[in-house]
């Protein structure tokens, strides 16, 4: 008697069949689209060239190579030279053999060289203090100004990255838009680094005009331009991925259905 009851309860869709019928319909709600194998493997390609930016940037960023100040290669003596070299965190001040100079060239450097260094970090962070290189006084709200955009520009490269490990688990792309806008914004902020950087180093060299220098960017500055660049590249490709359409192929389609 009290099994056909239940039976009865269970084929109405009430009762204790109805909690059932409860779980089903909320176990029959649409999920997000799942990724193909395709979509996944060209994120996991775009991604990794994300990260090859990611490397170039904090690779540059370490450095202090970002800048070189030469002084002209007989200012001093016939014999010994002096350059120096910094970046976001600290300086060198170094000193070259003449006869090692290329004959050519008129300036001290490159930084290549062998010779003595003197490196010490800029206290600006500190104490506060601007720095002195060859009686030129440093910028310290731009130099400081350059240093937060690169930090907050590798905070967004990290928010990026996590969006991109989490669309991967979950094989949804609802997170390759943040991670498109992480990515492109880091990148922007990474050219605006090195702009702000350059202008430090213009104000630094118009601070004195005792001592000449030539001034030029150095390798870590294309590490860091190049980052900038891949880093907004990988984000509008992940923009493009994330739609769910492919646009080229939708451009291509136009024409031929309007030829025929």
């Amino acid at each position: 008697m009290w099994s056909n009851f239940f039976i009865a309860q269970d084929d109405d869709g009430r009762g204790m069949g109805g909690a059932g019928g409860k779980s089903g319909r909320v176990g029959n709600r649409p999920r997000p689209p799942r990724m193909s194998d395709s979509k996944e493997g060209k994120i996991k390609l775009t991604f990794f060239i994300a990260c090859i930016g990611v490397t170039l940037m904090v690779l540059g960023m370490g450095t202090e190579f970002w800048v070189e100040l030469s002084q002209p290669k007989h200012f001093r003596n016939n014999q010994t030279c002096e350059m120096a070299h910094y970046g976001l965190w600290k300086s060198c001040i170094r000193t070259l053999w003449v006869s090692d100079i290329d004959p050519e060239r008129e300036s001290c450097g490159p930084a290549e060289l062998p010779g003595e260094s003197n490196c010490t970090f800029f206290k600006f962070y500190t104490s506060g203090e601007n720095a002195v290189i060859f009686k030129k006084t440093t910028q310290k709200s731009l130099h400081i100004t350059g240093a937060m955009l690169a930090l907050f520009s590798l905070f967004l490269m990290v928010m990026g990255s996590l969006c991109i490990t989490m669309s991967l688990s979950k094989s949804v792309p609802f997170f390759l838009k943040p991670a498109t806008i992480c990515f492109v914004l880091s990148g922007l902020m990474v050219l605006l680094s090195i702009i702000v950087f350059h202008q430090s180093v213009l104000a630094l060299l118009a601070s004195d005009h005792s001592i000449p220098l030539h001034h030029e960017l150095s390798w870590s500055v294309a590490c860091i331009g190049s980052a900038g660049a891949i880093l907004i590249f990988g984000g509008l490709m992940f923009l493009l991925l994330s739609l769910p359409y492919n646009p080229m192929e939708k451009c291509f389609r136009q024409p031929s259905s309007s030829d025929a």
